[in-house]
């Protein structure tokens, strides 16, 4: 018999691993590329928008399905039991694979920002630290998250202020041509960081009530994540001017000093380091959720599918996942995993809402509009992304070819 996770989370908690999931990523990763690609301030705000708008659209179809289908492995589930096999086992596909290019980006901001010498170093490091925190229980992972989203959220509205209260600004000029191609693809870019609230759904076996929980705790968490994003990146490009923004590593400490606010410098640090550690704690702990489902249904390893019988967490999952993670936050370049990574994760979610509709409802217009914003933005990433991606997932057909004979059979 299939040993069960423990239920121990509730609302709170499930807003916050989403938080601690989101807030940071866009802005001390994402932000500076997305401006790059907009090729003006007002191409960034309108990529923030329509960032946001297919986020909400894949969030409330998966918080329609998580509720219908609580339990762990989030759209690998939704897929399998709403579209058939296949389509479950390509959701789960892309969602290890693009986290876990996500996780490794993670990592090696931590490193950028603590020791820009020894950065994969760092990196590995801090791959190795979360693991081991996620292995002794998710209710401590939580615990952790919140302290991470207070401190991030503190020095976030430290840099607003500062930013607001600059005696001098810079003349935000159009920086360049307004295209629908730069603004979507600043928006694929930015969607890298919206993408958290899937960490409440693949944790839908671990939270009480999910039928009420989660479908609340989604467009909180994004909701408040949004509007921290769109205060920072205006308070930014404000002081910054969008060409400066475009080039800057690190534009929220570009942006203290910018304001005479030369103090504030190492707090952002410290901030930009808490955050991605945040992030880093919430996507192995999704994606090892994912992996458990994917194992219990033979795609993966048996051995990946067990439950530590003191912690109640899919440990050998855990530590696979931050094996994986390590290797490649060794080896690769964090702008580079950023595409990769929201090129995966916009497959995802375009088979939860294809998903979504086959649920019916007044929903059913959403749950489209969610299908065909992940196909426009995944297709309008650059170029190295999208191929990339594309021949990521077609390895996944083929590792499917060769899986199924010993898959279990969808549960209807």
């Amino acid at each position: 018999m299939t040993e069960e996770l423990r239920r121990s989370l509730g609302g709170f908690d499930a807003v916050v691993i989403g938080l601690g999931s989101m807030v940071g990523a866009g802005i001390f990763v994402a932000l500076g590329p997305a401006a790059d690609a907009a090729g003006s301030g007002a191409g960034l705000l309108w990529a923030l928008g329509v960032a946001a708008v297919v986020a909400y659209a894949n969030a409330m179809a998966s918080a329609r399905l998580a509720a219908r289908y609580p339990a762990s492995g989030g759209t690998y589930v939704y897929g399998r039991e709403r579209l058939g096999s296949f389509w479950g086992y390509l959701a789960g596909w892309a969602f290890v694979t693009g986290k876990t290019a996500s996780c490794a980006a993670m990592a090696l901001t931590v490193g950028a920002y603590v020791w820009p010498e020894q950065a994969h170093a760092v990196a590995v490091a801090a791959v190795v630290a979360m693991t081991a925190v996620n292995y002794t229980g998710v209710q401590k992972s939580a615990l952790v998250t919140r302290a991470v989203v207070a401190v991030v959220l503190a020095v976030l509205a430290a840099v607003v202020v500062v930013c607001a209260g600059a005696g001098e600004v810079a003349r935000v000029s159009p920086g360049g041509e307004l295209t629908a191609g730069g603004v979507l693809q600043a928006a694929g870019l930015l969607f890298f960081a919206f993408a958290g609230y899937a960490r409440i759904a693949t944790l839908g076996e671990e939270v009480r009530d999910p039928a009420r929980t989660i479908p609340r705790a989604v467009p909180v968490a994004l909701g408040i994540t949004l509007a921290v994003y769109g205060l920072v990146a205006v308070g930014v490009l404000a002081v910054l001017g969008p060409a400066a923004l475009a080039h800057s590593p690190a534009p929220l400490a570009d942006a203290a000093r910018a304001a005479d606010a030369g103090w504030l410098v190492p707090v952002v640090t410290v901030g930009a380091a808490v955050a991605a550690l945040g992030s880093l704690l919430s996507l192995i702990l999704g994606v090892s959720r994912t992996t458990l489902a994917m194992a219990r249904d033979g795609y993966l390893p048996d051995a990946l599918a067990a439950v530590h019988p003191r912690f109640h967490v899919p440990h050998r999952a855990e530590v696979a996942v931050g094996a994986v993670v390590a290797v490649v936050a060794a080896t690769a370049d964090v702008r580079g995993a950023i595409g990769f990574s929201s090129f995966g994760v916009l497959v995802y979610y375009g088979i939860a809402n294809a998903s979504a509709w086959t649920l019916g409802g007044r929903e059913r217009p959403l749950a489209a509009l969610g299908l065909a914003g992940c196909g426009a933005l995944a297709f309008a990433l650059p170029l190295g992304s999208v191929l990339a991606g594309s021949g990521v997932v077609a390895a996944g057909v083929v590792a499917w070819a060769v899986s199924r004979g010993r898959a279990v059979p969808p549960r209807r």
